[in-house]
């Protein structure tokens, strides 16, 4: 199918305009936003409609560049397993793509050294893994994937003015591009908003007459900031170091990732919560590094060349906007990705929702059709259990650092935070434990693995001697850094 005359020229976009096909469906489907969550929902629906419209307000690079419209995108981020599966399920070959264009797929937890709240993490192998690149590489390879889908078109420098329809059915959206004058009507048997933070979805539903919807939010106050070096020769399979952020403790959280990136770069990502916060200036970055829990980060980057300056952000709160709920509900519309929940980037957990919404519809709209009544409720609905869990994991453990902003779990949930301090402590001795605790952080599986019978009966028995106290990470590696071997590594 032709693109619209008025969409703008994308390296991709040629492939997909070219290749309707006669047997693919009729209809439209339109997806506000082209980050991540808005390219996976385009991928989930394509086989489904003969054209998706995807409107973007700004001009997306063509290279990997940053993005203007995800400032937050120069900080660490981290592709867990559970979601590069589901993106892999959506477009086949994503896995390879991001290996061929630099990104590393580090498997847990040989390839991480991490300090955990309750210790040192031991490097035993699991099936679980996170892939290693900057998040412009990321979005890159999936923007180039779904936009070569036949009937996917990119409208860039778009802007979504309004929802067309009532409260009983949405029919389209009312756009304007750059340089125009005057609006445009897209028709649609389906919208999809995926604009991230900033969506207007409550007040548009609001304007064609709903009730809004129940909004949570969850504030530590956490800061991030973020420098890029150059990695040591010949360290191109180095681990990940990470040093956590201690929600339990009496003073600011702090920590920091490490993160070996595409170009023979390390990207650095240090955060602090309120009072405890890291500074943008360049003087500053590496003392705060030292100050944390454990100077090893701090020891590995001294020297390095710094290739960017500090970048910093404060835009980290949880904030969970419950459309599910709402007694009536639109036909044609629903809400993805960040505009239904955003997280505290620490737990890398973002992308993996967006990623198991949109398999979540895709498998909605194989089983019932997009013509199907009741099919965006289904979808919402399926869009609220994905952000669930992460969403009880990420607050639960957020809202425990001093002077974070939100509602206090429930008795029951206080009672379980216990449960978790000792789960995260025997984890750090106890294999079994171990896997399953990285199950549940990757998004390979659900919460409820964390109290399998296993599982309980390790924490049950606990973590019975000392728990390691220093990183295990291994002689050759600090040698590449120029450093003497530790206590704990091999």
């Amino acid at each position: 199918m032709r693109a619209p005359s008025s969409a703008v020229p994308f390296p991709s976009e040629a492939s997909s305009a070219g290749s309707s096909g006669a047997s693919r469906r009729a209809g439209r489907a339109v997806v506000l936003g082209a980050g991540m969550a808005g390219l996976l929902a385009a991928a989930a629906v394509a086989r489904h409609v003969g054209e998706v419209v995807i409107v973007e307000r700004d001009r997306l690079p063509e290279g990997l560049e940053p993005r203007k419209g995800l400032p937050q995108a120069r900080h660490a981020h981290l592709m867990m397993s559970g979601g590069a599966r589901a993106v892999e399920s959506l477009l086949p070959g994503t896995i390879e793509a991001w290996v061929a264009a630099g990104a590393r797929r580090i498997p847990l937890g040989t390839g991480l050294v991490a300090l955990g709240p309750q210790g040192w993490y031991p490097r035993w192998p699991s099936t679980q893994f996170l892939m290693a690149c900057t998040r412009d590489l990321l979005d890159f390879v999936v923007r180039e994937k779904v936009l070569a889908l036949p009937g996917v078109v990119l409208r860039q420098e778009t802007d979504a003015l309004a929802l067309l329809g009532d409260a009983q059915r949405v029919t389209g959206v009312k756009v304007r591009t750059d340089g125009s004058h005057s609006a445009e009507v897209l028709e649609a048997d389906l919208v999809i908003d995926a604009s991230g933070r900033g969506s207007q979805a409550a007040r548009r539903l609001n304007e064609l007459g709903l009730h809004p919807a129940h909004e949570e939010t969850v504030d530590s106050g956490m800061v991030y900031v973020t420098r890029i070096f150059r990695a040591p020769p010949s360290s191109e399979r180095f681990p990940v170091v990470s040093v956590q952020a201690d929600p339990y403790g009496a003073v600011p959280g702090q920590g920091a990732t490490m993160l070996p990136i595409e170009g023979g770069r390390w990207l650095l990502t240090a955060c602090g919560t309120r009072g405890g916060e890291p500074s943008r200036e360049a003087g500053e970055f590496e003392p705060f590094v030292r100050s944390l829990r454990h100077p090893l980060i701090a020891d590995l980057i001294a020297g390095l060349e710094p290739l960017t300056d500090v970048h910093l952000t404060r835009s980290t709160v949880n904030r969970r906007r419950y459309f599910e709920r709402l007694s009536s509900w639109p036909e044609g519309f629903a809400v993805t990705g960040d505009a239904v929940a955003t997280f505290n980037p620490v737990y890398g957990q973002g992308m993996s929702v967006a990623a198991h919404s949109a398999t979540a519809i895709r498998g909605l709209l194989a089983e019932h059709g997009v013509d199907a009544p009741g099919l965006s409720r289904r979808i919402q609905r399926a869009v609220g259990r994905a952000a669930s869990s992460p969403w009880d994991l990420a607050t639960g453990e957020d809202i425990n650092y001093p002077g974070s902003i939100g509602e206090r779990p429930p008795a029951a949930a206080r009672l379980l935070r216990g449960y978790v301090q000792r789960l995260m402590r025997t984890a750090t001795v106890n294999p079994v434990v171990m896997r399953s605790l990285y199950d549940v952080m990757t998004l390979s599986a659900p919460m409820t693995a964390l109290v399998s019978p296993l599982v309980v009966f390790g924490v049950l028995r606990g973590p019975g001697g000392e728990v390691p106290n220093e990183p295990s990470i291994t002689a050759a590696e600090l040698a590449l850094c120029g450093l003497g071997p530790r206590g704990g590594g091999s």
